[in-house]
C-alpha cells in the first residue's frame, strides 16, 4: 500500500520551517515519488544533511509506507 502525496507534503511542511514542497507521483502507483523541497533552513547544510532533514520530517515512513522518494533540495535564491 502506498502513501498519499498530500500526506508527504503535509509532513514536510509541518516539520521544516518556511518550506516550499512539490511532490510528483512518478509512476501513478502511490509508491514512487519525487519531491522538490526548498527552504532557507537548508542554508549552510550539506546535501546529505538536507536530505536527512526531509527523511526526519517523514517520521519513519520512508521505507515503510513510502517505498521510493527521489529528493531534490534547494535554498531559496536571494535577490
Amino acid at each position: 500500500m502506498g502513501m498519499d502525496a498530500a500526506l508527504i507534503k503535509e509532513l514536510i511542511e509541518t516539520n521544516i520551517d518556511d518550506v516550499q514542497v512539490e511532490i510528483v507521483d512518478l509512476r501513478g502507483d502511490g509508491d514512487h515519488y519525487a519531491a522538490h523541497v526548498c527552504s532557507p533552513a537548508f542554508t549552510g547544510k550539506s546535501r546529505v544533511q538536507q536530505h536527512q532533514m526531509v527523511y526526519k520530517a517523514l517520521q519513519g515512513r520512508m521505507g515503510n509506507e513510502l517505498h521510493a522518494l527521489a529528493i531534490q533540495t534547494s535554498v531559496p535564491e536571494t535577490e
